[in-house]
């Protein structure tokens, strides 16, 4: 069973005509990566996900629909509105959340960081390549010990005549083990504060000397997007591949901020896949005689569904705009993080629920929007952490430190 625009449940799943608000441009993205996602993703993406291997055959007509590096303007990126930028995780979360899990880590993360950190010089070096996906990205932040306080990283840097010596540990780092082009952030041991460099392959495909990466095996969601564990050992990076505008953690939370919107969008992805599966599968599974579309309990359910679902709509379309007036904070974004997970999750088990035994089935696609709704509920930012974010802004006082 598969999601199509041509179904009563696609047909009502924009409610209160959300989408009627978009531009043309927007409605153009939206309808491109929509039409990628259910022709080019869906047919392929269960084979992928059950054997945890990354789709490799779809980078080349993904770099084709021209929406990498969404909102960055310039060096061959699309310049997106944050709403376009959203239609693109939302659209692509419908179909799978590992393939969007690529884009946010290569498109958002790794560009972003670059696009913000970097100097001219090296936008003009790494953007362009990695916009057309000959080359591609990873952001290399989270730490074994240090997840949600990644403020307190430990891998270090220590400055020795125009290079650098980076020592530490990385994991659960999105094509951390493949990526061309990997933002790693080490805390510089002459100041104590963080700094940004680039670590390349080199012409032959290889990765520095010292940087060790494994591909973590075992995981229940995103199983097509691999992450590494990444053990660095005395690696040497050029004082040229140090982004000169990160100069300390904060530098790192505005790439954070101006990235976290994309796991809200692709939270309403998932759960308007699973809702548009739940209506369609009511319609046509009988019991007592009966669609069991027409039982009251069944109504019930979908209706608070599509509720919640809308609320999700309505948070990140309102996000989206705030964040081009340059009027989104932390604590506004962390709140639509906070509510999405929590409603994306609880909408994706109500139709694996409906769905009974057969939403264990990944021919019916359930269980892995399911899956991976419990990835999205944990990177950037675990529900618990947004909510003392925002807890913070209400009441001006940090209930962490």
């Amino acid at each position: 069973m598969t999601t199509t625009t041509t179904s009563r449940a696609a047909a009502t799943t924009d409610y209160f005509h959300l989408d009627d608000q978009l531009t043309a441009e927007e409605t153009a993205i939206r309808d491109k990566v929509r039409d990628f996602a259910e022709n080019r993703v869906l047919p392929i993406i269960n084979e992928y996900w059950e054997r945890a291997e990354f789709p490799d055959e779809l980078l080349p007509p993904l770099a084709e629909l021209g929406i990498i590096g969404t909102f960055i303007k310039g060096y061959g990126c699309p310049g997106m509105s944050r709403k376009a930028a959203g239609m693109v995780a939302r659209e692509m979360a419908r179909a799978d959340g590992s393939i969007n899990t690529f884009l946010g880590v290569h498109s958002n993360l790794c560009m972003g960081a670059l696009n913000m950190l970097g100097n001219d010089e090296q936008r003009q070096r790494w953007l362009p390549d990695m916009a057309k996906l000959t080359k591609t990205g990873a952001f290399a932040l989270t730490e074994p010990d240090h997840g949600s306080d990644s403020v307190a990283l430990e891998t270090s840097a220590t400055r020795d005549g125009d290079t650098w010596i980076i020592n530490g540990h990385k994991r659960w780092i999105g094509n951390g083990h493949a990526a061309d082009v990997i933002v790693l952030f080490a805390r510089n041991t002459d100041d104590g504060n963080v700094n940004a460099f680039v670590v390349e392959k080199d012409a032959e495909g290889n990765h520095p000397e010292g940087y060790n990466p494994t591909v973590i095996t075992g995981k229940i969601g995103k199983r097509a997007i691999l992450q590494a564990d990444i053990v660095i050992e005395n690696m040497r990076i050029a004082e040229t591949n140090r982004l000169e505008n990160c100069r300390s953690f904060a530098d790192v939370s505005r790439v954070l901020q101006a990235t976290r919107g994309g796991a809200s969008w692709e939270a309403v992805g998932h759960a308007m896949a699973c809702f548009e599966i739940a209506v369609d599968y009511a319609a046509k599974r009988e019991q007592f005689g009966n669609p069991i579309a027409g039982y009251q309990l069944v109504q019930h359910r979908l209706a608070n569904m599509l509720s919640e679902l809308t609320a999700m709509q309505l948070m990140c379309n309102r996000m989206a705009e705030l964040a081009d007036q340059g009027l989104l904070t932390n604590a506004m974004a962390s709140m639509v993080k906070m509510s999405t997970s929590q409603k994306g999750k609880w909408i994706c088990n109500e139709a694996r629920e409906l769905l009974a035994g057969n939403g264990l089935l990944l021919e019916n696609h359930v269980a892995r929007h399911l899956t991976d709704m419990e990835v999205v509920s944990t990177y950037e930012g675990t529900d618990s952490i947004q909510a003392l974010l925002v807890g913070r802004d209400i009441t001006g006082i940090s209930a962490f430190r």
